[in-house]
């Protein structure tokens, strides 16, 4: 009883609301609810259901070049400074890395490679009771091969856009 009281108070409350919006005329990207300055600009009017408008921001006058990738991105005003040698020593700490991840996914390659053999893996005890089990073996190697000459040529991406090594 009490819920049902609160519930028809509420449907009760939102009605004078709903029909109190006036009409809402669409001019372009725009919307007005002024009749006057919707006939005056040729503007369209709403019909079927209500309009919610958010006014959003505006982007800076800097940010759309490098949006449009005419210039170089640059780093907002409030970023920390990071010194020249900090920033070599942390280029270079990402070679290195990159560079024994290339080892490790090349190793990979190499040892899936050589157990693929061509499309013609070496059978197993499993593999001559089951000939399904072998297709579906040789299957999944050929899809973990090419995962893996992805992953090399992804990682070979990555040290091709850092800046080259510094000569010492």
């Amino acid at each position: 009883m009490k819920y049902t009281l609160i519930t028809l108070l509420l449907i009760v409350s939102s009605v004078p609301a709903a029909l109190a919006q006036d009409r809402i005329y669409r001019c372009g990207n725009e919307y007005t609810n002024n009749a006057s300055q919707s006939k005056e600009r040729g503007c369209k009017l709403v019909e079927g259901g209500n309009v919610t408008v958010l006014q959003g921001n505006r982007p800076a006058s800097g940010a759309a070049p490098a949006a449009s990738g005419g210039a170089a991105a640059t780093s907002p005003s409030t970023a920390p400074r990071v010194s020249n040698s900090d920033q070599k020593a942390r280029d270079s700490d990402a070679r290195a890395i990159l560079e024994s991840e290339l080892r490790k996914a090349e190793a990979r390659y190499a040892e899936l490679a050589k157990e693929y053999n061509n499309g013609a893996p070496q059978r197993n005890a499993l593999d001559l009771r089951n000939p399904q089990q072998y297709m579906d073996r040789t299957a999944e190697l050929k899809a973990s091969l090419a995962r893996s000459e992805s992953d090399v040529a992804g990682i070979k991406r990555e040290l091709a856009r850092l800046p080259a090594a510094a000569a010492n």
